[in-house]
């Protein structure tokens, strides 16, 4: 029998159309991640008003899908690994299109944060899988394009969250919203399982499903013998080290210095999609133009993305890093400066 390594096989294969159809499907998978993630901010405006609430009445129902996601995303690969890529990715899209679709028939604050946990879980379960499928199917010379592909989808599918809120919230209301948002995830959930294979390097580690990886493989441009043997020499178990190594005298200057940039800009990305929205409409400006605000917010994330993988490749890290900081130091004081009497259309600039 002929022994074949599958690692070797994925990374060197070729990259043909049914393998770009994976990445779109997973990409698309990470849009709707971001559209449902970013769907409540946009509603919470009209929320306010049908419940005759304060903005800060919703700070623990926010907090609570960010809560779900980071529990959901702590779990999410490990469910992967356990029962396939596949099927865990298919169980936290089809949750979070549910949970998201429930939400359009909560009656309150207490129903709300129950619901926006759970899907939290899902939305959070979701990306680890997804962007380890993408991968997977990409050889290693294309991979560097899934892994920006998946980076890019998340504000994207939060520019669509915007541009979706300004369409349904001022004619149908936010009840409306939600049921588009929970809609279209699970029609996406019939759509991957009858698109999307398992993972390729699970299968290997299933004996018994090597039939499914040799027809997957051939699908995917290998000529694969019926009778082969698969393994993955690739993926060996890595030695443990301590998180005190990090902080050894040679790493804790990086390492205190890329933990407090990550907090800052995850801080400064989830204050400004949960509560923009909300801002803008207590400074004055309808639910149309905050929609908007919220999509131009995260379509800025998409030409940071972009222009940001371009531009440290060409000047490197640090210059890069810098110029961005200084970029969003400006976006902030100029959006600090909107006030009723200003203009959507600078408000808007504000948000970009």
């Amino acid at each position: 029998m002929k022994t074949a390594d599958v690692g070797v096989i994925l990374d060197e294969g070729q990259w043909t159309g049914y393998q770009k159809l994976l990445v779109a499907a997973t990409a698309l998978t990470i849009i709707l991640d971001g559209l449902d993630n970013q769907l409540l901010a946009a509603a919470v405006p009209a929320m306010m008003r049908e419940w005759h609430l304060q903005r800060s009445a919703f700070a623990f129902v926010l907090s609570s899908g960010l809560f779900g996601m980071m529990i959901g995303g702590a779990i999410g690969g490990y469910i992967g690994d356990r029962v396939g890529r596949r099927v865990a990715l298919l169980g936290s899209v089809v949750s979070f299109g549910a949970l998201t679709l429930l939400v359009s028939f909560a009656g309150g604050v207490t129903t709300l944060t129950a619901l926006r946990f759970f899907a939290g879980l899902g939305l959070g379960g979701a990306m680890p899988n997804a962007a380890a499928l993408s991968s997977e199917y990409v050889p290693l010379r294309h991979r560097p394009f899934a892994v920006t592909l998946t980076i890019v989808c998340i504000p994207l599918g939060g520019t669509l969250a915007g541009m979706t809120g300004a369409q349904i919230l001022p004619h149908y209301g936010w009840r409306a919203l939600f049921l588009v948002g929970g809609i279209v995830p699970l029609l996406l959930a019939a759509l991957l399982l009858n698109v999307l294979p398992e993972s390729p390097r699970y299968l290997a580690r299933q004996r018994q499903r090597w039939r499914e990886l040799v027809v997957l493989l051939r699908r995917l441009g290998h000529g694969v013998p019926d009778d082969v043997v698969f393994v993955d020499a690739r993926e060996k178990p890595i030695a443990h080290v301590s998180a005190r190594s990090l902080f050894v005298p040679e790493f804790r200057r990086d390492t205190l210095a890329l933990c407090a940039s990550f907090f800052f800009c995850l801080l400064s990305v989830y204050v400004g999609t949960n509560w923009v929205p909300s801002l803008l409409t207590t400074a004055g400006f309808g639910v149309g133009v905050a929609s908007y605000g919220l999509t131009a917010f995260n379509f800025g994330g998409v030409i940071g993305a972009i222009g940001g993988a371009v531009l440290i490749g060409r000047f490197g890290s640090r210059i890069t890093m810098l110029a961005m900081a200084a970029g969003a130091i400006a976006g902030a004081a100029l959006l600090a400066s909107v006030s009723i009497g200003v203009q959507s259309a600078f408000a808007i600039l504000a948000m970009l």
